[in-house]
């Protein structure tokens, strides 16, 4: 997967706004991705793109009338997530994608040390900024924070966030570094690795399907990085709210697939069944805490699961043999080799900082 970033020649970034029934969003947000999406690196340029994903808000001829710099793709069905940039991102010829999502606001110059981590490491596939709250800017946001990290059971979580404790932004996490995976909030991702991993599994539709696509690239022996010094502010949860039963559903049934399609190693599937213990004990406490829509929630991502098991297990199998004819070695770096769920329920740790065992 040879991509010569650094040679001499126009390389194009297409900064890709995905958005459903967010014309409100794009009108507040859409303008400070325009005004500060700019290269100064020669031999570089930046377009910024709307992907319509099948909008009913007006979205459409909007974008054209109220940023007519903007280049626009617009899609018939909504697919979710992963469906609306599997069907856009075929349609736009560049070097390297940033994939944002329409609630997300830039700031000054974000975007040239994105380009820069890909100029100076020809192994970096996929990467992310800090990602601070819109809503709090002096802490983190959920999704990716400071950069995204697995335990050995397929829980994500962040430098500056665990589970649904942020951290304020305190500089801790300045030091650009390598991560497991980056958020798809906003996610810089060479053209030919997206394409060259298969893109976004269309089954996820939603929620974790860009740790999916990391991971695969980490199997793949590539690297994926978390750069501070490019700085955006999220809203995020305003499609599919954080702790609801619709994302606990494909967070659930997402995590059971992405850890069978992405764990190596003979005893993968003891870890698969543990994971789906817990998930068996996370629904009886929401049934105890009188949740019992999360409980609900649970069991459908489970029934779901088992009846795509065949074809994730065939999914499984070609990714298997897609590594070996590239002799990769798996890159684990970001990969926590202890429980989050002890150290976060049982421990209370509270910080990323403090979990023991975390490359800091």
């Amino acid at each position: 997967m040879a991509d010569q970033l650094a040679a001499v020649g126009a390389h194009e970034v297409a900064v890709v706004v995905l958005s459903y029934n967010g014309l409100h969003e794009l009108r507040h947000f859409l303008p400070s991705v325009v005004a500060h999406s700019h290269l100064t690196r020669p031999g570089w340029q930046a377009t910024v793109w709307v992907v319509d994903n099948a909008s009913t808000d007006g979205t459409w001829a909007a974008v054209a009338a109220e940023f007519p710099t903007v280049c626009r793709h617009r899609i018939e069905v909504n697919h979710g997530f992963a469906g609306g940039y599997i069907e856009s991102l075929p349609h736009i010829a560049a070097d390297l994608y940033v994939l944002i999502n329409a609630d997300v606001a830039v700031t000054p110059h974000w975007l040239e040390p994105l380009v820069d981590a890909f100029v100076a490491d020809p192994l970096l596939m996929a990467a992310q900024p800090k990602i601070l709250s819109q809503r709090q800017p002096t802490h983190f946001e959920y999704s990716g924070a400071g950069g995204g990290y697995l335990d050995y059971l397929g829980y994500p979580f962040c430098r500056g966030r665990l589970f649904f404790e942020l951290e304020p932004d305190e500089g801790q996490y300045d030091d650009a570094r390598e991560v497991f995976w980056a958020s798809g909030a906003c996610m810089a991702i060479r053209h030919t690795a997206y394409h060259g991993a298969g893109g976004f599994d269309p089954t996820f539709y939603a929620h974790m399907e860009e740790i999916d696509l990391c991971w695969r690239l980490k199997n793949q022996g590539y690297r994926v990085g978390y750069v501070p010094q490019s700085v955006v502010y999220h809203v995020g949860g305003h499609i599919i709210r954080y702790g609801s039963p619709a994302k606990m559903y494909y967070n659930y049934r997402n995590g059971l697939a992405m850890l069978v399609k992405n764990l190596r190693g003979r005893g993968w599937w003891r870890t698969v069944v543990l994971r789906m213990v817990l998930d068996g004990i996370s629904g009886v406490r929401s049934l105890l805490r009188g949740r019992p829509q999360d409980t609900w929630a649970i069991l459908r991502a489970h029934a779901h699961f088992y009846r795509r098991l065949p074809a994730t297990l065939g999914a499984r199998r070609r990714l298997i043999t897609d590594e070996r004819r590239r002799n990769a070695t798996p890159n684990l770096t970001g990969l926590y080799r202890r429980s989050l769920v002890w150290q976060y329920f049982g421990r209370k740790v509270a910080r990323s900082t403090d979990l023991p065992g975390l490359q800091q």
